[in-house]
């Protein structure tokens, strides 16, 4: 009995360690967690090359934008998120400041940016957020069922007829990406004739999956002509030899996509680090090799546009209203078209 308790008591101790033993790493510290609605590959292989660089591990937790910010809400009381990155751009971000679960930090590469760069928000005037890459929203299109030369080049040429079916764009109650759609058209048009522009474009659409990559995905496979999305989906898929494109309608959101700290997460100075690092030519090497465009204008990018190349497509968005008014977008969205 003495032998079997002394084994009982060994697993247990054995048991214990290894529960506690995953958030540290040989030559490392604790692991950073890094909630992230972005691509699973590609912070997958920053968590990786993070690792590698510093022998601190990541682990990654991967939803919709509006379901992580909702999840960071819920913990607030006992963070459990270091890192926050991506979500569709800067406007959840910006939303998510007032809930008070974002900490400051200034990393050292981005400490002399301007808040404003060519009409670009670049960083949050406190550095609550850090722009990371750029991102454009735009038509994801499938080559082989649409010509270049019929492409709305506008967002009301979306309400033509002859899309009717032929449109897919993410559920702006969960995607990030639909949110920001969303939003800037009501901050273009005006809050009645913004919905009554989404009053036409939902008869036009086919499905609104939770996943803001989704409608790329489904322009890829044929099963819609069009899907709202990023620059980076369509070029991705391209470059996989999928039959797709990427244009880029008049007056449209250009904006950065932060990362940031969560206030008293478990591991701060490893957050710090992995912020440092995504900002560093190495992790900026990495989203420019997914077809991100680099906020670091010496990075070579695969992508063929650029921070310059995109100054003059910017639509001017009002973030004072974005926080005033997210979630209850977001609501109205629901309560309109759910």
């Amino acid at each position: 009995m003495r032998r079997f308790a002394s084994v009982i008591l060994f697993l247990s101790c054995t048991l214990l360690l290894v529960a506690c033993g995953g958030s540290d790493s040989e030559g490392g510290g604790a692991a950073v967690t890094l909630y992230s609605p972005e691509t699973p590959d590609m912070t997958r292989e920053i968590a990786e090359a993070f690792e590698e660089e510093t022998g601190t591990p990541v682990n990654v937790h991967y939803a919709g934008t509006n379901v992580l910010v909702n999840q960071m809400i819920a913990e607030m009381d006992n963070p459990e998120a270091d890192v926050w990155y991506g979500g569709g751009g800067i406007l959840p971000f910006e939303s998510a400041i007032e809930r008070g679960f974002i900490q400051a930090y200034t990393p050292e590469l981005a400490e002399n940016w301007d808040v404003y760069q060519d009409g670009i928000k670049m960083r949050h005037e406190d550095f609550k957020w850090v722009g990371m890459e750029v991102f454009v929203l735009g038509l994801i299109y499938n080559t082989d069922l649409v010509d270049e030369s019929e492409l709305p080049q506008t967002w009301d040429e979306l309400l033509d007829e002859k899309w009717a079916g032929e449109i897919q764009m993410p559920n702006p109650a969960a995607s990030g990406t639909a949110t920001l759609l969303v939003l800037s058209q009501l901050m273009d048009k005006g809050e009645e004739s913004g919905w009554a522009y989404f009053d036409a474009l939902v008869e036009n659409v086919s499905s609104f999956p939770d996943s803001g990559g989704a409608p790329a995905q489904a322009a890829a496979a044929g099963e819609a002509s069009i899907g709202i999305g990023f620059d980076f989906m369509a070029y991705q898929m391209k470059d996989r030899g999928e039959s797709v494109d990427f244009h880029i309608p008049a007056n449209t959101p250009v904006l950065v996509n932060p990362a940031a700290m969560i206030e008293n997460g478990p591991n701060s100075e490893g957050a710090e680090q992995l912020i440092d690092f995504m900002l560093s030519p190495k992790g900026q090497q990495i989203k420019a090799d997914w077809f991100h465009i680099p906020i670091d204008p010496s990075i070579e990018g695969k992508s063929p546009l650029t921070l310059d190349s995109l100054k003059d497509k910017a639509m001017d968005l009002d973030i004072d209203w974005v926080v005033e008014n997210y979630d209850r977008i977001r609501n109205e969205w629901r309560e309109r078209y759910q």
